[in-house]
């Protein structure tokens, strides 16, 4: 009876693990996998197999075409979102090369080894552009665990400095600090928290972050260090960011040429008011942290956007765009 249970398993696993719509298990297939196995059996007892999955609801179908064959029908993921999995693993800089190798190894498994052929083909893995963090699991385990208990964390925050020499060097600072939420935006992850020292939010880049410690200290409450009174918003947050530069958030009033509708929608969502000048130009109001990050974003769009409030940040934006002229005209 033990030998009969575990027959029926195995045909499930081969069927996981090379079946799929176009490459069906036949009979004859199934019989010699498992006499690899160990097993022999009969084709009838296969169909009685086929059969026990199907009534425990396993969703396996038979074809016809190109083969006649057993496959299994239904995964949890889709080869379209394995795919999606993948390329956004293989794109994260914060993830190790090794480590990148590992997890994408990992999502194969969740299609047939055929399908997953046929996506190693086309994945690409930019090594110059990962980070070298082997502790990255660990400190994202131990970030995670201290947001839920609401505790402190201590780490060493390491970043890189190279001299007029090209000399390569590292410099490392201490942190004490409550952590609040875990973001990844503009393809890193970022640990936003409280440093013990201030009384504002600030962003840091986990692949930078070194030996973390959770300390017995519970955090300070999200109403002392930022706007939020109950609870902090992660996406009302993210949505005021930019290139996760910290800041102090205000009323933003923007004047826009009109081939910028799709991008302000994009960036701010559909539902932003847009409000029409004249024949080419529309004004808008955005929630956002005035910063150098902000004040960048304008500026990639050239003469398409002016800062009509506040007069700190047009300032800024003014003096950035002449200091980049003077670059050019020295």
């Amino acid at each position: 009876m033990a030998s009969s249970k575990i027959k029926t398993l195995l045909v499930y696993k081969y069927l996981v693990e090379y079946s799929d719509e176009n490459n069906p298990l036949s009979t004859t297939e199934l019989i010699n996998l498992l006499k690899k196995d160990g097993y022999s059996c009969e084709r009838k007892s296969i169909y009685a197999d086929i059969k026990t999955l199907n009534m425990v609801g396993f969703d396996i179908l038979t074809a016809m075409s190109p083969k006649r064959g057993f496959f299994l029908a239904s995964r949890n993921f889709e080869l379209p979102q394995v795919r999606l999995l993948i390329d956004a693993v293989t794109s994260a800089g914060f993830i190790t090369p090794n480590k990148t190798q590992d997890l994408v190894t990992r999502l194969e498994g969740l299609v047939s080894k055929n399908e997953a052929n046929e996506l190693v083909s086309q994945v690409y893995i930019d090594n110059n552009t990962k980070c070298d963090n082997e502790e990255i699991y660990y400190i994202i385990d131990a970030l995670h665990d201290a947001i839920i208990e609401g505790r402190k964390v201590k780490f060493s925050y390491k970043r890189r400095n190279i001299d007029r020499e090209n000399r390569k060097s590292y410099t490392e600072r201490i942190f004490r600090v409550s952590p609040y939420a875990l973001i990844w935006k503009d393809d890193h992850y970022y640990l936003v928290c409280n440093n013990e020292k201030y009384d504002n939010l600030m962003n840091l880049r986990l692949d930078r972050i070194r030996k973390i410690e959770m300390l017995d200290e519970p955090v300070r409450h999200i109403s002392e260090v930022s706007e939020y009174t109950d609870y902090f918003d992660v996406a009302d947050y993210t949505s005021k960011m930019f290139s996760m530069f910290s800041g102090e958030t205000g009323e933003v009033k923007l004047r826009c040429h009109l081939d910028m509708r799709e991008e302000i929608m994009d960036r701010f969502g559909a539902r932003i008011p847009l409000k029409a000048v004249d024949s080419n130009h529309f004004e808008t109001i955005i929630e956002a942290a005035v910063s150098d990050g902000l004040v960048s974003w304008i500026m990639n769009f050239g003469d398409k956007i002016k800062v009509i409030s506040p007069d700190t940040l047009a300032d800024s934006v003014k003096q950035k765009a002449q200091l980049i002229a003077q670059v050019y005209n020295d």
